[in-house]
């Protein structure tokens, strides 16, 4: 269709047992069927996501901006979910693919909405129709994204720019400036609405790259000032960044990391909290006697006799079998080691010195009591990032969402 209507409707209820849905309200708790017959869910608390913000906000100050960051599935917290609850407190959102913004239109979500992927194969029209705003660093977007506007009956379609300062990934390098410029001015359908770049190395405890990278954004910048080209907005600086770097946060910062609740290389918003917990329970109990195996390949043997746990949780559901032989999870708020190979559906724990039952509440991620196991120390176990555990949550986890009153 040369246009789509993306407005939500009045309100749709849907009522499918206990608990509904209302997209007009922040009721998030959609019942869900998954959730009856396996009871591994990730609960994320939009309150927690929300104060995250404030902090980060009281940090840089009432003068620049947030493009919160929503990419891969708000980091495999929900994205509709999470543009939901902080909307009304952000300049837009910032995603990596076409796909991803047109889910968030979808969905009723209004705001500016930031493609930074900066590649758009046939998608061109789609942009357009659902008022996104491409990040643009290929002269052959232009003429297409100028095309799409045409074809969509549309006015104009803001667009940002892209400056590749040293991580040679997408954007244009400073010699490249000119000749696209000039097609950007070429192209009466397009406006410039931003220029933006990012840091590579903002978690270092080396500044040096970063402070280069900013001077090399800066320079690059001459290039549309010689042109009258003046942006609204310009955005440099990640969640390490913006904490860092205060010449890095321009009229608007792109935290990702820091909204759901987490630093990088030993920089961390002080006051944020960790928003995604991945929960489960007990659904198995057996007892072993001394030298029985465990799991496939018998990668643990008991050394004594041994009360062992199954979970209903594997790494189908985005908990690695890398963490194999590492992992440990909570238990009656205690401790427990994670004994044999991770399979794809299901887990064992050994729950010997734990008071423990069937359908005991088992916490792989998040807090159980005075204990807590957080993303960074599994991503540790898994020789990884935190945010790749996150990220790795699969959809078919049931997000449950709390704080969201």
């Amino acid at each position: 269709a040369k246009k789509f209507s993306w407005a939500p409707p009045h309100i749709v209820i849907v009522v499918t047992g206990r608990r509904f849905y209302d997209t007009n309200t922040a009721i998030y708790s959609i019942y869900d069927i998954r959730t009856d017959i396996r009871p591994t869910v990730a609960e994320v608390d939009l309150g927690a996501l929300r104060k995250n913000l404030s902090v980060i906000q009281s940090a840089v100050g009432p003068k620049t901006g947030v493009l919160a960051v929503l990419k891969a599935d708000a980091y495999g917290h929900g994205a509709v979910a999470c543009a939901r609850a902080l909307e009304k407190q952000v300049w837009g959102f910032a995603v990596s693919l076409v796909e991803e913004g047109i889910e968030l239109r979808r969905s009723g979500v209004t705001a500016p909405i930031v493609v930074l992927g900066s590649f758009y194969g046939f998608s061109h029209r789609d942009v357009v129709a659902y008022s996104l705003t491409p990040v643009v660093s290929d002269l052959r977007d232009l003429e297409l994204l100028a095309r799409a506007v045409e074809e969509n009956h549309a006015s104009r379609l803001r667009i940002h720019v892209k400056i590749d300062t040293g991580m040679a990934r997408l954007g244009l390098r400073r010699g490249e400036l000119p000749q696209f410029l000039e097609a950007l001015l070429a192209q009466p359908k397009l406006e410039l609405e931003g220029v933006c770049s990012h840091l590579g190395e903002a978690d270092s405890s080396d500044e040096t790259p970063s402070q280069a990278q900013v001077r090399e954004f800066e320079s690059a910048r001459l290039e549309f000032a010689k042109r009258n080209l003046r942006p609204l907005v310009v955005h440099l600086a990640n969640s390490a960044g913006s904490l860092r770097f205060v010449s890095a946060r321009g009229d608007l910062i792109r935290p990702g990391l820091a909204l759901y609740g987490y630093g990088s290389g030993g920089f961390r918003y002080e006051g944020i909290s960790p928003v995604l917990q991945l929960k489960t329970r007990v659904v198995a109990l057996r007892d072993l006697p001394a030298g029985a195996s465990v799991s496939y390949g018998a990668l643990f043997r008991t050394a004594r006799a041994t009360k062992i746990a199954t979970l209903p949780v594997g790494y189908a559901d985005g908990y690695p079998r890398s963490l194999t032989g590492r992992a440990q999870v909570l238990v009656a708020g205690k401790r427990a080691p994670v004994v044999g190979a991770i399979t794809m559906d299901m887990c064992m724990v050994d729950v010997t010195d734990v008071e423990c039952n069937i359908t005991d509440e088992v916490v792989l991620l998040g807090r159980q009591g005075s204990e807590s196991i957080w993303a960074d120390e599994i991503a540790a176990w898994g020789n990884t990032i935190s945010w790749e555990i996150f990220c790795g949550v699969s959809k078919r986890v049931p997000r449950v969402y709390i704080g969201d009153r």
